[in-house]
């Protein structure tokens, strides 16, 4: 099975940084266009998730609407949301699949950068030359340069400031924080409607599952942070650009979603 998934996955994605590298002759920027490529190549996995996601945001007042109807029923609100579903065309179950093969290539491309970033002072060549395509081998003295921009790939994305004892996140750690809230809240903008009916309705699981969908939300983007300390730069650059693609795709098909009421009271967007 280990020689399976790296065939199939591993060795791919680390011979295409690799490539990159020797083209570009920057780490950071094979690391933006790597990342790029794969959610280009991902996005026919990638749309059936966001159009059912765009359906379920559609369909919360109805939904909401059968969770009062049938607040004393659960056994009709199962039915009823089945019904519903079948009319609109909807299958939840239908985004289950690419999101796990999407899963199983963000894995690998993180083991992928685990293993050009952290050599632990092993030549560079010795530690990626047994997964690596014959024209791509790299020679004994073959180095990759960490830097890019104010970083040090290799390194974690945070500094130190005189008199504060605990290190600080850098602009590329907090990025990645941000833009992980912003693509979390624009996927849940049914929070407040669910929130609403949660309080009608008796007994405390809607309203506690809807308690935790909310937190879920702000939650997402602090464990981004503070996994972030402990990374190398190399990392956190990926997963920055692998978020803010996410929000333009998540933008292309559903819109602003939750967070367009932000934008509203901002006066950045118009009604």
């Amino acid at each position: 099975m280990s020689s399976l998934w790296n065939a199939l996955l591993v060795q791919p994605l680390l011979n295409s940084l690799i490539f990159f590298y020797r083209v570009t002759g920057s780490l950071g920027w094979s690391i933006i266009i790597l990342t790029l490529a794969l959610r280009l190549l991902m996005t026919p996995l990638i749309l059936p998730g966001l159009k059912l996601s765009k359906k379920m945001q559609e369909l919360a007042p109805e939904l909401s609407k059968l969770k009062d109807k049938y607040k004393n029923d659960k056994q009709g609100l199962v039915t009823a949301q089945a019904e519903l579903y079948k009319q609109h065309g909807v299958n939840p179950a239908s985004g289950c699949l690419p999101q796990l093969l999407q899963l199983f290539v963000l894995i690998a491309l993180f083991s992928v950068l685990n293993m050009v970033l952290r050599s632990n002072g092993q030549p560079i060549s010795e530690i990626l030359n047994p997964n690596l395509y014959g024209f791509n081998q790299l020679s004994s003295s073959f180095q990759i340069d960490p830097g890019f921009l104010y970083l040090n790939l290799h390194q974690p994305d945070t500094f130190t400031l005189p008199g504060i004892p605990l290190p600080l996140p850098g602009l590329f750690l907090l990025l990645s924080a941000l833009t992980q809230l912003v693509s979390s809240v624009m996927m849940s903008p049914a929070i407040s409607a669910e929130k609403k009916v949660a309080s009608q309705t008796s007994g405390n699981s809607d309203d506690a599952m809807v308690e935790a969908q909310k937190q879920m939300t702000y939650i997402f983007p602090l464990m981004t942070l503070v996994i972030g300390y402990q990374f190398p730069a190399g990392l956190v650059l990926y997963w920055t650009v692998f978020s803010l693609f996410s929000c333009v795709q998540q933008y292309m098909v559903s819109g602003w979603g939750g967070l367009r009421p932000w934008l509203l009271k901002l006066n950045l967007i118009k009604s």
